[in-house]
């Protein structure tokens, strides 16, 4: 059974498992097709898995793929914790522009469903932090894309994570967002 939150982007969710455990450990389904598609309300096929580890300060993001090779994306941390946000890129939205952010920690085992049409980005506020994610499409590297994380128009309030912010040079030189390409 999953526990779902809306958030301020349409259907942007939080998913929180039943997690079932005692002096021994837990246990839960980190994943189930039928309850998900339920939750969101459509079939919603993964083709890949992504695993990243990252250092405290680490910001990665905010990535998406251009069409046709757009990307949904179920993240969850299974280590450490992360501030994960989603910023609506879909010019026909009536949020487009505005974005959302939750922390994901490993010991909450709560996910957050991101369809296609939004760029995504996170920042480790851990130690560590172990982020997988599910992809709705196979990354294509002449599609990738990305919006630049500090982008005055977006006004992401990103949490100081206690050390200086560490990113690649992809992402230090993206563009803004007036610069990018958004969907339709």
């Amino acid at each position: 059974m999953i526990r779902v939150t809306p958030t301020a982007l349409p259907g942007v969710l939080v998913l929180e498992p039943a997690v079932f455990g005692d002096e021994r450990g837990f246990f839960f389904e980190s994943f189930n097709q039928r309850e998900f598609d339920a939750v969101v309300g459509r079939h919603v096929e993964f083709v890949q898995d992504n695993h990243s580890r990252s250092q405290r300060g680490v910001l990665r993001g905010l990535h998406y793929q251009l069409l046709p090779h757009a990307q949904g994306k179920l993240v969850r941390v299974v280590s450490g914790r992360v501030f994960d946000v989603a910023v609506d890129i879909r010019k026909s939205s009536p949020t487009f522009g505005r974005w959302v952010g939750t922390e994901l920690d490993a010991g909450e085992h709560r996910q957050l469903w991101i369809p296609a049409g939004f760029a995504h980005g996170f920042l480790v506020l851990s130690e560590s932090a172990d982020f997988l994610y599910k992809t709705t499409d196979y990354y294509v590297p002449t599609a990738e894309a990305a919006v630049r994380w500090d982008d005055p128009t977006l006004a992401i309030t990103w949490p100081d994570p206690g050390v200086p912010l560490r990113l690649s040079d992809r992402d230090r030189s993206a563009p803004l967002f007036a610069q990018t390409t958004s969907y339709a």
